[in-house]
Protein backbone atom coordinates (compact mmCIF):
# COMPACT_ATOMS: atom_id res chain seq x y z
CA UNK A 1 0.00 0.00 0.00
CA UNK A 2 2.86 2.36 0.98
CA UNK A 3 4.81 1.20 -1.97
CA UNK A 4 1.76 2.07 -4.36
CA UNK A 5 1.49 5.92 -2.50
CA UNK A 6 4.67 6.37 -3.18
CA UNK A 7 5.99 4.90 -6.78
CA UNK A 8 2.34 6.80 -7.88
CA UNK A 9 2.46 10.47 -9.17
CA UNK A 10 2.08 13.04 -5.89
CA UNK A 11 -1.40 14.37 -6.97
CA UNK A 12 -2.70 10.46 -6.97
CA UNK A 13 -1.37 10.81 -3.69
CA UNK A 14 -2.66 13.83 -2.26
CA UNK A 15 -5.46 12.76 -3.73
CA UNK A 16 -6.42 9.69 -2.05
CA UNK A 17 -4.66 10.63 1.44
CA UNK A 18 -5.21 14.25 1.85
CA UNK A 19 -8.84 14.58 0.19
CA UNK A 20 -10.44 11.66 0.72
CA UNK A 21 -8.82 11.35 4.19
CA UNK A 22 -10.19 14.95 5.28
CA UNK A 23 -13.32 14.37 3.59
CA UNK A 24 -14.05 11.21 5.99
CA UNK A 25 -13.11 13.01 8.77
CA UNK A 26 -15.72 16.00 7.92
CA UNK A 27 -18.51 14.13 7.91
CA UNK A 28 -17.46 12.34 11.69
CA UNK A 29 -18.72 15.19 13.42
CA UNK A 30 -22.28 14.83 11.47
CA UNK A 31 -22.45 11.13 12.35
CA UNK A 32 -21.40 11.38 15.86
CA UNK A 33 -23.75 14.01 16.45
CA UNK A 34 -26.81 11.95 15.34
CA UNK A 35 -25.92 9.17 17.12
CA UNK A 36 -25.45 11.03 21.16
CA UNK A 37 -26.88 14.41 21.81
CA UNK A 38 -25.75 17.72 22.19
CA UNK A 39 -26.36 18.18 25.58
CA UNK A 40 -24.10 14.77 26.23
CA UNK A 41 -21.08 15.86 24.23
CA UNK A 42 -21.02 19.21 25.74
CA UNK A 43 -20.65 18.24 29.20
CA UNK A 44 -17.35 16.28 28.48
CA UNK A 45 -15.99 19.20 26.83
CA UNK A 46 -13.76 19.99 29.72
CA UNK A 47 -12.37 16.54 30.51
CA UNK A 48 -12.27 15.61 26.93
CA UNK A 49 -10.10 18.78 26.17
CA UNK A 50 -7.09 17.71 28.59
CA UNK A 51 -7.06 14.24 26.62
CA UNK A 52 -6.90 15.50 23.43
CA UNK A 53 -4.40 17.32 24.59
CA UNK A 54 -2.11 14.16 25.32
CA UNK A 55 -3.14 12.69 22.69
CA UNK A 56 -2.36 15.69 20.26
CA UNK A 57 0.93 16.30 21.80
CA UNK A 58 2.33 12.64 21.74
CA UNK A 59 1.04 11.95 18.10
CA UNK A 60 3.16 15.64 17.29
CA UNK A 61 5.99 14.56 18.62
CA UNK A 62 5.87 10.87 16.62
CA UNK A 63 5.07 12.91 13.29
CA UNK A 64 7.98 15.68 13.99
CA UNK A 65 10.32 12.61 14.44
CA UNK A 66 9.20 10.72 11.72
CA UNK A 67 9.66 13.85 9.11
CA UNK A 68 12.66 14.54 10.47
CA UNK A 69 13.88 10.95 9.91
CA UNK A 70 12.95 10.92 6.67
CA UNK A 71 14.10 14.00 5.49
CA UNK A 72 17.40 13.42 6.93
CA UNK A 73 17.61 9.83 5.37
CA UNK A 74 16.45 11.72 1.53
CA UNK A 75 19.20 14.20 2.43
CA UNK A 76 21.90 11.36 2.84
CA UNK A 77 20.37 10.09 -0.84
CA UNK A 78 21.34 13.35 -2.80
CA UNK A 79 24.92 12.96 -0.18
CA UNK A 80 25.61 9.66 -1.68
CA UNK A 81 25.42 10.19 -5.03
CA UNK A 82 27.37 13.20 -5.17
CA UNK A 83 30.04 11.21 -3.41
CA UNK A 84 29.42 8.57 -6.24
CA UNK A 85 29.82 11.37 -8.77
CA UNK A 86 33.31 12.53 -7.20
CA UNK A 87 34.63 9.65 -6.94
CA UNK A 88 33.77 8.87 -10.44
CA UNK A 89 35.46 12.18 -11.44
CA UNK A 90 38.74 10.98 -9.48
CA UNK A 91 38.63 7.95 -10.63
CA UNK A 92 39.05 9.62 -13.87
CA UNK A 93 41.92 11.96 -13.07
CA UNK A 94 43.64 9.02 -11.64
CA UNK A 95 44.39 7.33 -14.54
CA UNK A 96 45.54 9.45 -16.92
CA UNK A 97 48.86 8.49 -14.48
CA UNK A 98 48.65 5.15 -14.89
CA UNK A 99 49.75 4.68 -18.95
CA UNK A 100 47.54 5.00 -22.00
CA UNK A 101 46.67 1.69 -22.88
CA UNK A 102 45.92 1.17 -19.00
CA UNK A 103 43.68 4.62 -18.57
CA UNK A 104 41.80 4.25 -21.65
CA UNK A 105 40.87 0.63 -20.35
CA UNK A 106 39.94 2.06 -16.77
CA UNK A 107 38.20 5.50 -18.65
CA UNK A 108 35.95 3.65 -20.91
CA UNK A 109 34.81 0.99 -18.54
CA UNK A 110 34.00 3.83 -16.21
CA UNK A 111 31.93 5.87 -18.32
CA UNK A 112 29.82 2.49 -19.13
CA UNK A 113 29.31 2.38 -15.53
CA UNK A 114 28.17 5.25 -15.77
CA UNK A 115 25.68 5.17 -18.64
CA UNK A 116 24.47 1.86 -17.34
CA UNK A 117 24.05 3.14 -13.34
CA UNK A 118 21.81 5.96 -15.13
CA UNK A 119 19.56 4.35 -17.56
CA UNK A 120 19.28 0.75 -15.96
CA UNK A 121 19.90 1.59 -11.80
CA UNK A 122 17.78 5.01 -11.40
CA UNK A 123 14.20 3.22 -13.08
CA UNK A 124 15.41 -0.14 -11.27
CA UNK A 125 15.07 1.70 -8.01
CA UNK A 126 12.17 3.44 -8.95
CA UNK A 127 9.98 0.65 -9.82
CA UNK A 128 11.21 -1.95 -6.86
CA UNK A 129 13.45 -0.25 -4.70
CA UNK A 130 16.56 -2.21 -5.88
CA UNK A 131 19.80 -1.79 -8.41
CA UNK A 132 19.97 -3.23 -11.26
CA UNK A 133 22.52 -6.40 -12.22
CA UNK A 134 23.13 -4.78 -15.21
CA UNK A 135 25.03 -1.71 -13.23
CA UNK A 136 26.90 -4.28 -10.92
CA UNK A 137 28.42 -6.50 -13.73
CA UNK A 138 29.64 -2.88 -15.32
CA UNK A 139 30.90 -1.98 -12.12
CA UNK A 140 32.57 -5.46 -11.99
CA UNK A 141 34.15 -4.52 -14.90
CA UNK A 142 35.50 -1.36 -14.32
CA UNK A 143 37.48 -3.15 -11.67
CA UNK A 144 38.82 -5.84 -13.51
CA UNK A 145 39.61 -3.22 -16.43
CA UNK A 146 42.06 -1.46 -13.52
CA UNK A 147 42.87 -5.33 -11.37
CA UNK A 148 43.94 -6.72 -14.89
CA UNK A 149 46.06 -3.80 -16.07
CA UNK A 150 50.40 -3.55 -15.41
CA UNK A 151 50.54 -0.94 -12.97
CA UNK A 152 48.10 -3.23 -10.67
CA UNK A 153 50.70 -5.71 -10.72
CA UNK A 154 53.65 -2.38 -9.69
CA UNK A 155 53.80 -3.08 -5.48
CA UNK A 156 53.58 0.35 -3.49
CA UNK A 157 52.39 2.17 -6.50
CA UNK A 158 50.59 5.12 -5.07
CA UNK A 159 48.49 5.79 -7.84
CA UNK A 160 47.18 2.45 -8.05
CA UNK A 161 46.47 2.41 -4.11
CA UNK A 162 44.35 5.93 -4.56
CA UNK A 163 42.60 4.39 -7.56
CA UNK A 164 41.68 1.15 -5.70
CA UNK A 165 40.25 3.93 -2.51
CA UNK A 166 38.22 5.59 -4.89
CA UNK A 167 36.70 2.51 -6.45
CA UNK A 168 36.05 1.49 -3.25
CA UNK A 169 33.98 5.21 -2.61
CA UNK A 170 32.04 4.54 -5.27
CA UNK A 171 31.13 1.25 -4.65
CA UNK A 172 30.43 2.27 -0.98
CA UNK A 173 27.75 5.38 -2.28
CA UNK A 174 26.55 3.07 -4.85
CA UNK A 175 25.52 0.45 -2.19
CA UNK A 176 23.99 3.18 0.41
CA UNK A 177 21.87 4.43 -2.22
CA UNK A 178 20.56 1.11 -3.00
CA UNK A 179 19.46 0.80 0.98
CA UNK A 180 18.18 3.86 0.57
CA UNK A 181 16.06 2.91 -2.28
CA UNK A 182 14.14 0.71 -0.21
CA UNK A 183 12.86 3.07 2.23
CA UNK A 184 13.25 4.76 5.56
CA UNK A 185 10.23 3.59 7.95
CA UNK A 186 9.49 -0.13 9.38
CA UNK A 187 6.04 -1.51 8.89
CA UNK A 188 5.48 -1.23 12.32
CA UNK A 189 6.20 2.50 12.82
CA UNK A 190 3.70 3.16 9.20
CA UNK A 191 0.68 1.20 11.15
CA UNK A 192 1.45 3.56 14.12
CA UNK A 193 1.62 6.66 12.08
CA UNK A 194 -1.96 5.69 10.56
CA UNK A 195 -3.84 4.38 13.46
CA UNK A 196 -2.70 8.16 15.85
CA UNK A 197 -3.94 9.98 12.70
CA UNK A 198 -7.28 8.36 12.63
CA UNK A 199 -7.27 8.00 16.85
CA UNK A 200 -6.19 12.25 17.18
CA UNK A 201 -8.71 13.30 14.36
CA UNK A 202 -11.66 10.79 15.83
CA UNK A 203 -10.83 12.59 19.25
CA UNK A 204 -12.64 15.57 18.10
CA UNK A 205 -15.81 13.99 17.54
CA UNK A 206 -16.73 13.83 21.22
CA UNK A 207 -16.77 17.36 21.74
CA UNK A 208 -20.05 19.32 21.57
CA UNK A 209 -20.11 22.66 19.82
CA UNK A 210 -23.97 24.46 18.92
CA UNK A 211 -22.48 25.35 15.66
CA UNK A 212 -21.91 21.98 14.18
CA UNK A 213 -20.64 23.46 10.81
CA UNK A 214 -17.75 24.75 12.43
CA UNK A 215 -17.14 21.55 14.33
CA UNK A 216 -16.86 20.68 10.80
CA UNK A 217 -14.62 22.69 9.76
CA UNK A 218 -12.26 22.22 12.86
CA UNK A 219 -12.08 18.53 12.16
CA UNK A 220 -11.08 19.10 8.60
CA UNK A 221 -8.58 21.41 9.15
CA UNK A 222 -7.30 19.39 11.44
CA UNK A 223 -7.30 16.17 9.52
CA UNK A 224 -5.90 18.45 6.36
CA UNK A 225 -2.69 18.99 8.71
CA UNK A 226 -2.11 15.67 9.78
CA UNK A 227 -2.90 14.32 6.44
CA UNK A 228 -1.00 16.65 4.19
CA UNK A 229 2.29 16.10 6.59
CA UNK A 230 1.90 12.09 6.11
CA UNK A 231 2.33 13.07 3.03
CA UNK A 232 5.48 14.29 2.68
CA UNK A 233 6.40 11.23 4.47
CA UNK A 234 5.16 8.80 2.24
CA UNK A 235 6.71 11.21 -0.53
CA UNK A 236 10.13 11.13 0.25
CA UNK A 237 9.99 7.77 2.46
CA UNK A 238 12.02 6.54 -1.01
CA UNK A 239 14.47 8.82 -1.92
CA UNK A 240 14.57 7.27 -5.24
CA UNK A 241 10.94 6.11 -5.83
CA UNK A 242 8.13 8.88 -7.14
CA UNK A 243 7.19 12.27 -8.06
CA UNK A 244 10.25 13.68 -5.33
CA UNK A 245 12.91 11.15 -5.82
CA UNK A 246 16.97 12.09 -6.27
CA UNK A 247 17.65 12.36 -9.84
CA UNK A 248 21.19 11.22 -10.97
CA UNK A 249 21.84 14.83 -11.52
CA UNK A 250 25.54 14.52 -10.25
CA UNK A 251 26.48 11.50 -12.65
CA UNK A 252 25.14 12.91 -15.64
CA UNK A 253 27.21 16.32 -14.86
CA UNK A 254 30.31 13.36 -14.93
CA UNK A 255 29.96 11.60 -17.80
CA UNK A 256 28.80 14.86 -20.04
CA UNK A 257 32.39 15.92 -18.72
CA UNK A 258 34.02 12.44 -19.45
CA UNK A 259 32.35 13.07 -23.06
CA UNK A 260 33.17 16.60 -23.32
CA UNK A 261 36.87 15.31 -22.91
CA UNK A 262 36.77 12.51 -24.95
CA UNK A 263 36.09 14.55 -28.22
CA UNK A 264 38.15 17.43 -27.22
CA UNK A 265 41.49 18.11 -29.64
Amino acid sequence: MIFFLTSHSLWLSGTLIVGLGTLLAMLGPGVARRYVALERLTANNEIAGFKFATVGVLYAVLLAFVIILVWQKFSDAETDVVQEAGAAATIYRLSLGIGESAGANVRNALSDYLKVAIDDDWPAMDRAGAGAPTARQALDKAYAALLTSDVAQQAGNPVMSELLHQFDLMTQARRARLVAAQGTLPALIWLFLFVGAVVTIVFTFFFGTHNLHAQIAMTGLLAFLIFAELLIVIAIDRPFTGSVKVEPTALIGVLTDFQARKTAP
